[in-house]
């Protein structure tokens, strides 16, 4: 069942979004090679709990982090480590937060350095994916409509639209009604209305969409091993338009000055 949410719920969760994207700024700041994604991770547990927050992904499934960082081929779910991130990844950066019972959560994938032309085009096309999404989260639109114009953006670069990962409704709960597939069939799907709060987060790979899961039954990567990126936003349906809730404002600002 999907939970429509009132003026003042929006509100709330924008203020959760905005903790989660000012969060991602603060580890703007701090990514670089030779950083690992412990340090990453303490910091943004400590940036969280001083906002008056709750991290919202430790504890949450068994999650044993605040931040998931996912290198290259990890496509989402990659767990910190103490390795050092190195000149020429690509690190997806998936944070969440929970504020007055309502949760933000969105992601960022990070260039580290110099990195390849393939990995510069991925980011690229996976970023406009994010926003050509957005842009059908609107009243007389379906939800399948969101996940055909991410589906026909990433495939007209040659790209897999990843199937076993979707985004979801988002509210008191991290996963609500209704699931958001970044593929689908124009038309189709649940009507869009006015009140409906979703995270919206292309998973796109260089090759095969195809996905599998570690060892360490959290982190999912390729099948064939190519790099992966992830971008995420919290958007809600007002007066029959989608609004951003979180903001890559404060990742860009923290880039610039490097």
């Amino acid at each position: 069942m999907i939970i429509y949410k009132t003026a003042d719920e929006i509100a709330i969760m924008r203020e959760a979004a905005q903790i989660v994207s000012r969060t991602l700024g603060k580890v703007a700041e701090m990514i670089r090679p030779g950083i690992t994604g412990l340090e990453l991770d303490r910091m943004a547990e400590e940036y969280i709990i001083s906002q008056n927050a709750i991290p919202g992904f430790k504890g949450l499934y068994g999650c044993p982090s605040t931040l998931l960082i996912s290198i290259n081929e990890q496509v989402v779910h990659g767990l910190p480590t103490d390795i050092k991130i190195q000149e020429g990844d690509i690190v997806s950066v998936d944070c969440g937060a929970l504020y007055k019972e309502y949760y933000g959560d969105h992601a960022y994938t990070f260039a580290i350095g110099e990195v390849s032309d393939e990995k510069k085009q991925l980011l690229k096309v996976t970023e406009e994916c994010l926003y050509l999404g957005i842009a059908q989260a609107k009243v007389g639109n379906r939800i399948d409509d969101i996940g055909w114009a991410i589906q026909t953006h990433a495939e007209k670069h040659g790209y897999g639209v990843v199937r076993d990962l979707v985004g979801h409704g988002l509210g008191k709960k991290m996963h609500e009604d209704p699931q958001v597939p970044n593929y689908g069939r124009r038309g189709h799907g649940k009507k869009i209305q006015n009140g409906l709060t979703i995270a919206i987060e292309p998973m796109i790979n260089v090759g095969t969409e195809k996905v599998e899961v570690l060892e360490d039954e959290w982190t999912i990567v390729t099948a064939d091993g190519k790099p992966s990126a992830h971008f995420e936003h919290d958007i809600a349906v007002v007066d029959g338009e989608p609004v951003i809730l979180s903001t890559f404002d404060f990742i860009h600002e923290a880039l610039s000055k490097k």
